[in-house]
């Protein structure tokens, strides 16, 4: 048959590109602030220097961190079903489990933007009367998340990367949609091709902009 990209067209994308596209930049956003969020609590707990908080974060993070995401993703589809007694769908267990995967990864990109604010400045929240939770709301944190901008952001790329895999539960991602536009269309080597192609593009503009961001940051610090 030869090589043949002639099935190019907005007929694919609007067909079985668009709804993929949607999912996979809904399953990011989703997946990046639930990750951040409990991300976070999980940096505090191991932080806090209270055992009975750090000790089942630290093993939290160091699990997820040591287990390849689709087993994890693989676990979530047949297990979460098994305990609770009915299905849940692909695409809530893939927004489950990376929100759990991810947050890992997020706690261990903010407990070294933690770190990385200088205990004078804590000190001198405590001289003025903030309690803990204060000095991490209006001084540690904020400048945390500065700090720390254009690494969550390269993670997110990264998270971004990492939705294709939940093509292996059958959820409708952008993987999903070119696989199907290539078997329907009979181009299924094109199809993979061109995912590839239409993947590194996005992902190369992406940290082009998060190196731009970095060096902005750098300038402002």
């Amino acid at each position: 048959m030869g090589f043949d990209i002639d099935f190019i067209s907005a007929d694919l994308f609007f067909k079985f590109l668009l709804k993929g596209l949607i999912f996979s930049v809904e399953l990011t956003f989703i997946a990046t602030v639930g990750g951040v969020v409990v991300g976070t609590v999980l940096a505090l707990m191991r932080l806090s220097g209270l055992r009975w908080l750090e000790l089942p974060a630290t093993a939290y993070v160091n699990g997820m961190r040591s287990v390849p995401l689709v087993m994890v993703i693989l676990w979530f589809y047949l297990l979460i079903p098994f305990i609770i007694g009915q299905p849940i769908g692909a695409e809530i267990s893939a927004v489950m489990t990376f929100i759990a995967f991810e947050a890992a990864y997020f706690s261990e990109i903010m407990r070294a933007g933690i770190q990385s604010i200088p205990r004078g400045q804590v000190m001198a929240g405590q001289a003025v009367g903030f309690s803990y939770a204060q000095n991490m709301q209006y001084i540690v944190l904020p400048q945390a998340f500065r700090n720390m901008l254009p690494v969550l952001l390269t993670q997110t790329i990264i998270l971004f990367q990492d939705t294709s895999l939940v093509y292996a539960i059958g959820a409708y991602d952008l993987l999903k949609g070119f696989v199907t536009a290539g078997r329907i269309y009979g181009r299924p080597e094109e199809a993979y091709l061109l995912a590839a192609v239409v993947y590194f593009i996005i992902c190369y503009a992406l940290s082009s902009w998060v190196r731009r961001l970095q060096a902005k940051v750098a300038i402002v610090r």
